[in-house]
């Protein structure tokens, strides 16, 4: 009687192996599901887990290949999100893309579309916007105002907005309030 030998269950015969890559694509078509993400973010997250390099950078040149990572894609989606419905600014936007891993020359290209005049604009919505629900003080009260124009000027900084533009633009909306506010 001879005696074949058994399966094995180790990865040499590949068996373990797709069992690892399958479930290493359905994590990331899980994180997928619920929001883009880039490459880097998908990679650190199989890291986490615990598949190897190799594991994950098949999956990831797979899922890369279909069409499904898109850090071009992600970029432009993320910069014209963030621009608009959060008020970001060139420098936040540049600092939020390169925290999720995508490269310089990307997120250059992301932020072509965003010119100093779309930046400006934006920044003056924002500042008016908070205007109308400021209290100014009295006409000739500079301690009031300055600590609005301070405020302000912080919450430009903190959207990424370039300390001299933002000084500009609330030094201009403030004028302006005041002068709808008058009338």
């Amino acid at each position: 009687m001879t005696l074949s030998p058994r399966p094995s269950t180790s990865s040499t015969d590949g068996t373990a192996d797709d069992k690892r890559d399958e479930q290493a694509r359905a994590l990331c078509l899980r994180l997928l599901t619920a929001r883009a993400r880039t490459r880097a973010e998908l990679q650190e997250r199989l890291a986490k887990r615990g598949y190897p390099d190799d594991v994950s950078a098949s999956v990831l040149d797979r899922l890369t290949q279909v069409g499904l990572i898109d850090d071009e894609d992600f970029a432009e989606q993320w910069v014209r999100s963030r621009h608009v419905n959060a008020g970001k600014g060139k420098r936040a936007l540049a600092a939020e893309l390169r925290t999720k891993g995508v490269g310089n020359e990307v997120i250059d290209a992301a932020l072509a579309d965003i010119d100093a005049d779309a930046e400006r604009t934006r920044a003056e919505q924002l500042v008016r916007d908070r205007l109308r629900r400021e209290k100014l003080g009295d006409p000739g009260d500079r301690d009031a105002e300055n600590k609005v124009a301070r405020r302000l000027v912080g919450m430009l900084a903190r959207r990424g907005y370039h300390q001299s533009m933002a000084l500009d633009v609330v030094t201009t909306e403030l004028a302006n309030e005041r002068e709808r506010r008058r009338v």
